[in-house]
């Protein structure tokens, strides 16, 4: 089997002692360097090959930023996957990361599954993929052996703790009819507290409005085999119910929960933070909340 490298930059020991454990644990045929900064990863860049980087963002003598824009420079860098592993998820950062050429982005704290998740997305892009899981346990190569880790490490007992509608719902269902399928977004009532959430990877998902703000939206996802991560860039889509018009929001996922604290959950909340500064789709969202749509939807017993 071909070998995969991973070059794991931060001046944190703990931190790479974590990413590195979280890679071999889950890529045995992964072979693994380090670096404590940015300008020691220059140096290593400028001898070796290297098909994936993960660096941090604050660093002594060369930040990942400067290490990325250099990166970018070099024709032998010049495509290799990098991700920013920061806790920095301020517009301003997630702009500037973007135009110098990151690849994705990890926020700190971050969980394995999530680890996992954006390494494979990276790897795939780069056609790299196959080669290193060609040589993982079976178990590993399941998306959901990590689901519920991933779960459980976002709840941390912490969620936002609202029932499902498919509890009260199974009480009233006749005999031979399944009453989840209240549960979900795109079985709630259509309308005014409803919306389309597509994400970069080009994959979409129905939600429900459980909050609304001028800056940012809280929403309610069933959960699929692919999570959604924290500074993944989207598009909301809300629709008024009587009117015909659609508001297209540009944002990002600035936190990702579980919906109920408890590693079964079938629903995600998430939190999207608006980009946009149209006046229009200000109004838009304005008249939104005015009417009370966010609070109407995914209530016990809706």
């Amino acid at each position: 089997m071909s070998k995969v490298s991973v070059l794991v930059v931060d001046d944190a020991t703990f931190i790479r002692d974590l990413v590195k454990k979280g890679l071999r644990d889950h890529f045995p045929g992964i072979q693994i360097e380090e670096a404590v900064n940015g300008r020691k990863a220059q140096q290593l860049l400028g001898r070796q090959s290297i098909d994936l980087i993960l660096c941090d963002w604050e660093m002594p003598e060369m930040s990942g930023l400067e290490l990325l824009t250099w990166c970018r420079e070099q024709d032998s860098h010049k495509i290799t996957p990098f991700i920013m592993v920061t806790s920095r998820g301020d517009k301003e950062n997630v702009v500037q990361a973007i135009q110098a050429g990151v690849s994705d982005f990890i926020g700190k704290p971050f969980s394995n599954e999530q680890l996992i998740t954006k390494v494979k997305k990276a790897l795939s892009r780069a056609g790299k993929l196959q080669a290193l899981m060609s040589g993982a346990p079976p178990k590993m190569l399941s998306t959901g052996a990590f689901a519920n880790d991933s779960l459980s490490a976002l709840t941390g007992g912490k969620a936002d703790v609202v029932k499902p509608a498919a509890a009260p719902a199974a009480k009233t269902a006749s005999a031979g009819k399944p009453a989840a399928s209240k549960a979900a977004p795109s079985a709630a009532p259509s309308g005014r507290g409803q919306g389309q959430l597509r994400l970069a990877s080009g994959s979409s998902m129905a939600c429900v409005i459980k909050a609304l703000s001028l800056k940012e939206a809280l929403l309610v996802v069933k959960r699929s085999e692919t999570l959604p991560q924290v500074l993944d860039s989207a598009v909301l889509d809300l629709e008024q119910g009587e009117a015909a018009e659609t508001a297209r929001l540009n944002g990002y996922l600035h936190a990702v929960a579980a919906f109920e604290p408890k590693p079964d959950s079938e629903w995600l909340q998430l939190t999207f933070k608006f980009v946009d500064q149209d006046p229009q789709k200000l109004d838009y969202i304005s008249r939104l909340i005015a009417r009370g749509t966010a609070q109407k939807h995914f209530s016990p017993g809706a």
